[in-house]
């Protein structure tokens, strides 16, 4: 049939007005927030970060792998305590207030002398942190932070924590960083966090091994009865002699079946951030890792970078850690995010 030409244009638009319109990507993340947590979750991977209460990380047992329904197994993962340094509190632990005195020669902290510079601390005693959520289009992630109020005698208040997670698209893993802005000088000052947390278990039922990149693997066995943090097990940094990797993993079981799940590593990828790292049992398995230990002036800033998630084998692992090492911080906007050299 023949088309006058005036009436071309219009017949062009009615054509193009019906075009169907492209589809909107899918969101990497749905991200749900409320008075007390942040929840974000992925194709991969589900986590919670509290508003208040036990605060810092991830919250305990909320971080899921989609892939086989596990949980982590402690009290959360990238949890953060004082600022310290080597040395006794003794000759003036009783002018201390809040919870910076550090006693030690016992079970819970070993023989080794530690004191605190400042706090409170952020886990039990921050009571409340108030995180921003960046999405991005391929991730999604939270910054926090928190200044001490706290210090011991001749020290100064002030010294500013920040910690940045991210939750990338696909991935069983998040990628985080704490750092420490600080308001004292000191000869070996630093930063302690759980890395990746504690394992919560009966006579060794939920997991079955721990590995330390440093040591190798280590069976339930050990962690039946109550030791000290340097009577077994201990990380103490030697600058002649750091590893290639510092990898923390605990290999999760169903404690009803036996049947093991994946692993759940936490990851530090610049080794040479470690002053020391604990994996002890103390009605739990401690897994406590010290960051720092280095002198720092007042005004400087410390800190370390992790990847912490699951992962079906140890080659695995070690795959990931090398395509992330030598790093120890984190940077991000809604345009994206990358590891740095520097905290």
């Amino acid at each position: 049939m023949y088309t006058p030409r005036s009436l071309l244009p219009s017949v062009l638009v009615a054509c193009v007005g019906f075009a169907p319109a492209a589809p909107e990507p899918a969101p990497a993340h749905t991200v749900t927030e409320d008075g007390d947590r942040v929840h974000i979750a992925g194709t991969a991977l589900e986590a919670s970060i509290r508003k208040k209460g036990y605060v810092s990380g991830v919250e305990a047992a909320s971080l899921l792998d989609r892939k086989t329904g596990a949980r982590d197994l402690g009290f959360g993962l990238d949890i953060v305590d004082w600022i310290m340094e080597p040395g006794s509190d003794e000759a003036y632990r009783d002018t201390l207030t809040g919870d910076l005195p550090y006693v030690f020669n016992n079970l819970h902290h070993g023989k080794r002398a530690k004191r605190s510079i400042e706090g409170p601390q952020i886990c039990t005693q921050a009571k409340a942190l108030k995180p921003t959520v960046i999405r991005g289009a391929d991730f999604v992630a939270v910054k926090q932070d928190h200044t001490y109020a706290l210090a011991a005698p001749g020290k100064k208040t002030g010294s500013k924590w920040e910690q940045t997670l991210v939750f990338p698209k696909g991935k069983r893993y998040f990628v985080s960083a704490d750092k420490v802005t600080a308001a004292n000088a000191s000869d070996a000052m630093f930063l302690r966090i759980d890395m990746p947390g504690h394992i919560r278990h009966k006579s060794g039922d939920t997991f079955s091994a721990v590995y330390l990149s440093y040591h190798g693997k280590i069976g339930p066995t050990e962690f039946e009865k109550d030791f000290a943090p340097d009577e077994k097990f201990l990380y103490t940094r030697d600058d002649k002699n750091v590893p290639r990797r510092i990898i923390r993993a605990y290999h999760i079981r169903d404690p009803k079946t036996g049947t093991d799940g994946p692993w759940l590593a936490g990851m530090t990828l610049d080794p040479g951030a470690v002053y020391e790292a604990w994996c002890h049992q103390r009605g739990y398995v401690c897994m406590i890792e010290e960051i720092g230990g280095r002198p720092v002036k007042a005004g400087e800033s410390f800190g370390a970078a992790f990847v912490v998630g699951y992962f079906d084998s140890i080659e695995e692992m070690e795959k990931v850690y090398d395509e992330f090492a030598g790093n120890r911080g984190l940077e991000v906007t809604e345009k994206g995010w990358k590891l740095t050299k520097a905290p």
